[in-house]
């Protein structure tokens, strides 16, 4: 429910960890006056212990925590498939809410050049699944020069799994020289 998009994880020679976390609502990952963060931190302690003590290694480390909001979560392909997949367990028709995200992320034609929305499965719980797919603007699959975001999620239903995948052209990165 927090919406989280991306974790990079920077590890350093002097065995220090830095986690960035990505999310829609870091509120919700930071908790109330930073109760969840500092569990998250101490879970994380707690993995990183039992892999040294596994690999029979000694060493002292720190980890630095940090979530950073996502400003602008109708471009993210991830948090689009996310929202998706928490729409269609509410039960509310796949191709109107299809529209609806792809009308909301081309709202902004400098940021966003084309989307692609891919539902599989077993959709308004018919008999037999299908694949059904919407696109809007240019998505050049083919070119390695351009910069697409991709998400996926998986929506369970009480008929079965309906799968999301979301592709998002944002344009072309070129090599700074």
């Amino acid at each position: 429910m927090a919406g989280i998009v991306r974790v990079e994880i920077e590890r350093s020679g002097d065995n220090t960890f830095r986690i960035m976390i990505k999310a829609a609502r870091p509120g919700l990952v930071i908790g109330r006056g930073g109760k969840g963060i500092e569990d998250l931190t101490k879970a994380i302690e707690t993995s990183l212990q039992n892999l040294f003590k596994k690999r029979k290694q000694t060493a002292k480390f720190s980890v630095s925590l940090n979530v950073e909001e996502l400003r602008r979560s109708e471009i993210s392909a991830q948090y689009t498939a996310q929202s998706l997949a928490w729409d269609l367990e509410k039960r509310l028709p796949f191709r109107r809410t299809m529209k609806r995200y792809i009308e909301n992320a081309m709202g902004n034609p400098k940021e966003v050049q084309g989307i692609k929305i891919k539902l599989s499965g077993r959709l308004d719980g018919a008999e037999i699944a299908r694949r059904e797919w919407l696109a809007k603007g240019k998505l050049p699959l083919q070119t390695l020069r351009a910069n697409i975001d991709y998400g996926e999620a998986t929506a369970f239903n009480t008929y079965g799994t309906v799968g999301i995948k979301v592709w998002i052209y944002k344009g072309e990165v070129f090599d700074k020289k």
